[in-house]
């Protein structure tokens, strides 16, 4: 597929989330940084060595999510108990048949150990892919100017989100379901976690014209929809009341959408929220214990840190900073990265760790690390880990930091 290159983009991101004050073809992004991504469009416009693999990685990453659906809650073979396959559904992952009874009922838990069970209900395996997806095509619609990746995106949201005939109920009702107990509960909205990368997807569309006026208002009445659910509902207020990663990443979630409906209000309360749960999640070591008691408990640790770094970029557009904030207990971001941070290089773990852990999880850790709290080694940790992977990471595009 054809690359074009679109002229470089200077971009000054206002504290203001009012359209009016934003550039007509300046991306609506909240996670990532719009002057971030201006500079390395600068960049790759200027033929910069250091972006053209990683640039070429995204191109084939999104020439792949072309090949992606458009997917919808209506392929699911199960039926909601609701009676209404317009419900999202999922099972709990952890959750097995009981061998100690006929009929495998109630299911048990173990934990870290995922049930295969679970990939037979399609929405939990379409929608992270669709949020992977639009955001893929957002990105190379971005940075190339081919309205390909953009249409495609588009058509995604609207199939899932929009059109009458496919379109998932703004709730998670019947999410990670656990079979002879429940048939949804609060844990289910970390099903929903990825909507912080669809809405920046989203935001990457504007200067498109696939994205219409219409499209993003109806996309932001399916999230006040939602929002009103996940505020209200037992199971949302379950979730918002967790006291680990599913919490933070609840906060995560309810942040996002409040800047995607332009609430600063909202904006500005979830990130005292944010504080509020940092204080009672971390413990005096810097470390939360909530997640230590998992079985694979560096993946939650750097896993929950993820959630709290995302609210801290977020937090940024309403003038807040989170991360140097101190909590009156003495908790802290830069306390907790730097507790975490030997052990996202390599540093024997003391905690449960019953798989392999996965190093990329802690490269956006890291990064944010060497911007934030003068981790001068992050980035190399972050090359020493990747290998030959280092110069393809879709991480370089999405910071100004090379490594």
């Amino acid at each position: 597929m054809k690359k074009t290159l679109l002229s470089g983009i200077t971009i000054c991101l206002a504290l203001s989330l009012q359209a009016g004050s934003m550039g007509k073809d300046e991306p609506r992004v909240f996670a990532i940084s719009a002057k971030a991504l201006a500079n390395n469009k600068a960049r790759l416009k200027n033929n910069d060595p250091m972006l053209t693999d990683a640039y070429k990685q995204l191109i084939k990453d999104a020439n792949n999510a072309l090949q992606f659906g458009p997917v919808s809650v209506m392929e699911k073979t199960a039926i909601p108990p609701s009676g209404d396959k317009h419900d999202y559904m999922s099972l709990a992952p952890y959750f097995w048949p009981n061998p100690a009874t006929a009929d495998g009922m109630p299911y048990i838990r173990k934990d870290g150990q995922t049930n295969p069970e679970v990939k037979l209900y399609k929405d939990k395996e379409y929608q992270p892919k669709l949020c992977e997806s639009v955001y893929t095509l957002g990105l190379a619609y971005y940075y190339s100017g081919n309205k390909a990746y953009a249409k495609h995106a588009a058509n995604l949201v609207r199939v899932w989100f929009l059109d009458s005939a496919t379109r998932m109920n703004p709730n998670l009702n019947f999410a990670q379901a656990i079979k002879g107990q429940n048939t949804g509960r609060g844990a289910g909205m970390i099903d929903t976690r990825h909507y912080v990368k669809l809405i920046d997807g989203i935001g990457l569309l504007k200067a498109s014209g696939t994205w219409t006026d219409k499209d993003q208002q109806n996309m932001q009445q399916w999230f006040r929809e939602y929002l009103h659910w996940m505020q209200t509902s037992k199971i949302g207020i379950d979730e918002m009341n967790a006291g680990n990663n599913h919490g933070a990443w609840y906060e995560t979630q309810r942040m996002a959408i409040a800047l995607y409906l332009d609430s600063m209000d909202l904006a500005k309360r979830s990130v005292n929220f944010a504080k509020d749960r940092l204080d009672k999640q971390l413990d005096e070591n810097a470390r939360f214990p909530r997640e230590m008691e998992r079985t694979i408990s560096l993946h939650y640790t750097t896993f929950v840190m993820e959630a709290f770094f995302n609210m801290a970029k977020m937090a940024e557009r309403t003038g807040d900073d989170l991360w140097n904030y101190t909590s009156p207990s003495g908790k802290s971001l830069k306390k907790a990265f730097e507790e975490l941070k030997p052990y996202l290089g390599g540093k024997d773990w003391h905690g449960q760790q019953i798989k392999e852990f996965e190093w990329a999880e802690g490269y956006p850790i890291l990064q944010e690390g060497y911007r934030h709290y003068g981790c001068k080694d992050c980035t190399l940790l972050i090359r020493n880990l990747a290998g030959d992977k280092a110069k393809r990471l879709r991480l370089k595009l999405l910071t100004d930091t090379d490594f």
